[in-house]
């Protein structure tokens, strides 16, 4: 995320709003443990919308995992797999990435994707699910405690910021943003195929420390369609939940990485993240060091951890 300076001169800008990969390998003792579990079969639940699909998998609590910008649910499959011995996860997929269909043109993205989160959060009759969201994810899973705090249970959002283009520095607003929001869609639809391609993997290097993620990274964006990719971009960077956050009475965590070789320095990150969620009442910051934005896949172990900690903190 802190990436983002970078990107923009490379015409990516994707360091909030993209996920990690699915083949993680969690290396502690606890998680090999859970790992013997007798498997629990996915199911793909009978609710219908045409923003996103929920896979479930396990029983127990509810926790639902929220993908970033041009990821797939398979971002998630590494800690479903841990977590479904002993939690009910619901693995969100939206529209229009990584293959998943997009039938809205450029219509709006986020705000519709956030109403049909709390819809199915009510239809499938969830009781205060825990909700974890990985960049965009992140910023929607706050959004969604914001508009309906009696849905959400907690929140831990990954690396991600209640207001994108922060990043700029303290005197950004939506309204300064737009014009770099507007020059971040066009550059994502006007670039060819080959373009596109070198740019993703480009953007890659800086958004993970590990090879496989880099390359699902450049694979799911590919596969997206890019009037969704467009969109949901702009969307985010104009999208302030800032002016909510006081108000706020759901537990949120939010985790940051830092990486002193390549990444973002422990100082700069510890400043953003402590500045833009100041306003935000008992909020529990912490950052893991060693990770670039795709914390789950350059920490998996500490991730792990940090997982557990939050579900039953």
């Amino acid at each position: 995320m802190l990436h983002l300076r970078h990107f923009v001169a490379r015409s990516t800008l994707r360091a909030l709003c993209l996920a990690s990969a699915s083949l993680l390998v969690a290396g502690s003792v606890a998680l090999a443990v859970r790992a013997e579990a007798a498997p629990v079969p996915a199911v793909q639940t009978a609710f219908a919308s045409d923003r996103l699909s929920v896979e479930v998998v396990g029983s127990g609590p509810d926790v639902i995992l929220i993908p970033g910008l041009a990821s797939s649910r398979e971002v998630w499959r590494a800690e479903a797999e841990r977590l479904k011995a002993t939690h009910r996860v619901h693995l969100v997929q939206l529209a229009g990435f990584a293959g998943e269909p997009w039938t809205h043109g450029d219509g709006p993205f986020v705000e519709p994707a956030v109403a049909e989160l709390g819809r199915y959060i009510r239809e499938a009759g969830l009781e205060r699910p825990a909700v974890i969201g990985h960049s965009m994810g992140g910023l929607s899973a706050l959004l969604l405690a914001q508009a309906e705090p009696a849905l959400v249970g907690r929140v831990m959002s990954v690396d991600s910021l209640p207001f994108f283009s922060a990043m700029f520095g303290p005197q950004a607003t939506p309204e300064s943003a737009r014009p770099f929001a507007a020059q971040a869609a066009a550059g994502i639809l006007a670039a060819d195929e080959a373009s596109f391609r070198a740019q993703q993997t480009q953007g890659a290097i800086g958004l993970a420390r590990d090879p496989a993620t880099r390359e699902a990274i450049v694979e799911w964006s590919m596969a997206t369609d890019r009037r969704a990719m467009a969109t949901a971009m702009s969307e985010v960077m104009t999208t302030d939940a800032r002016p909510g956050l006081a108000a706020m009475t759901t537990p949120v965590w939010a985790v940051y990485a830092s990486d002193a070789d390549g990444g973002a320095p422990a100082a700069m990150a510890d400043g953003l993240w402590g500045r833009e969620y100041a306003a935000l009442p008992g909020v529990k910051l912490v950052r893991v060091d060693g990770a670039r934005h795709f914390i789950m896949a350059d920490q998996p172990a500490r991730f792990a951890e940090l997982v557990d900690q939050f579900l039953t903190d």
